[in-house]
């Protein structure tokens, strides 16, 4: 006859701190959470502007507002920044226009709120300053006036563009195509990090199971 010997203690003991591992692996996850958004949202950002700026180059006509003049494109050149916030809600994105420093070709200062201004449509009243002379070509006919001039439209076809393709990025570009190539996708899908640490986890029960589930949250967000 085989007997068989089993310590019923430690057994029961490695069983517990198996299960603590896991409820410590779970708890991790919502830890890491905050510093995973942490580590994307900088990533997440660049690469909507990246987005903006490839649109830009090809489509001068509906994005040129959001950079300086004849600059549409250029990262060095944006009117916008795109900032996050990261809450009990998860991650945030938004766009703030700034202010353009450049001159256009017959003025003497900037355009003040150019890329909201023509992202909205609003009309602008052009006024001559001191009795002065305005100065302008309309068909390639150049016309001088001392009246106040009112340009309805003065970004041509920018009126909601920026918008168009931030809802384009966020709407599909970024769940279609950034989450795959990132890898983000493939690192939540696969969580072996789990299986790998098990045997540490039946040492070290809880505190083992929140390190090892932040950690691999958090790792995440480290994509280039």
């Amino acid at each position: 006859m085989i007997k068989v010997r089993m310590d019923s203690k430690k057994f029961r003991k490695e069983m517990d701190n198996i299960m603590e591992y896991s409820f410590g692996f779970v708890d991790g996850v919502q830890v890491g959470k905050s510093a995973f958004f942490k580590n994307l949202g900088p990533v997440v950002a660049e690469q909507a502007s990246q987005f903006i700026d490839a649109n830009a180059r090809v489509g001068y006509d509906t994005l040129h507002h959001v950079y300086e003049w004849g600059q549409s494109g250029s990262s060095s050149a944006r009117l916008f920044d795109i900032k996050f916030t990261v809450s009990n809600l998860g991650l945030s994105f938004m766009s703030d226009f700034k202010q353009s420093k450049t001159i256009q070709d017959g003025s003497r200062v900037p355009f003040e709120n150019k890329a909201k201004v023509m992202e909205l449509g609003q009309p602008v009243v052009i006024k001559p300053i001191n009795g002065e002379t305005l100065r302008f070509e309309v068909g390639g006919q150049v016309v001088y006036t001392k009246r106040p001039v009112v340009v309805q439209n003065p970004g041509g076809n920018t009126q909601g563009q920026f918008e168009n393709v931030w809802d384009m990025f966020f709407g599909r570009y970024f769940t279609q195509a950034f989450l795959r190539s990132s890898g983000i996708d493939k690192h939540f899908a696969n969580p072996t990090v789990y299986k790998k640490n098990l045997a540490a986890g039946k040492r070290g029960g809880r505190p083992t199971g929140m390190s090892v589930g932040s950690r691999w949250v958090a790792s995440a967000g480290m994509v280039s």
